[in-house]
């Protein structure tokens, strides 16, 4: 089992910026690749960003350019740094843990609790 816990999660306005972590405990964080997922109101969960062990990065279309995933194996940390925020992104984020491609397939493994992100036009 692995357990994964966010935080950063907050109000923020329009054009500003936060950044996400999430902290992995439980069965070795090795060999898993990270990502993050967001549940905007009234809608379905959807990918944002995705990191495996090495540090190759995915990101949605989206949010290419605005925000950045990273990780530290040693600390079984990931993060997500969101710039440019923008009312779309306003969701509940979470953290998940899988393999590369269940995570880009929208799956996981394993998923944290999730953190709300307001963006306020």
């Amino acid at each position: 089992q692995v357990q994964l816990v966010e935080s950063g999660g907050g109000l923020v306005q329009a054009g500003g910026s936060l950044r996400l972590s999430c902290a992995a405990s439980g069965r070795t964080f090795s060999g898993y690749s990270m990502g993050w997922f967001r549940q905007p109101p009234g809608k379905e969960r959807e990918f944002v960003a995705a990191i495996r062990w090495i540090g190759l990065t995915a990101y949605a279309d989206s949010v290419k350019g605005r925000f950045t995933v990273s990780r530290d194996n040693a600390k079984n940390t990931v993060s997500l740094q969101m710039n440019s925020l923008q009312a779309d992104d306003t969701a509940v984020y979470y953290c998940a843990a899988g393999s590369w491609d269940d995570l880009r397939g929208a799956r996981a493994s394993y998923w944290g609790q999730g953190t709300q992100v307001t963006v306020s036009s």
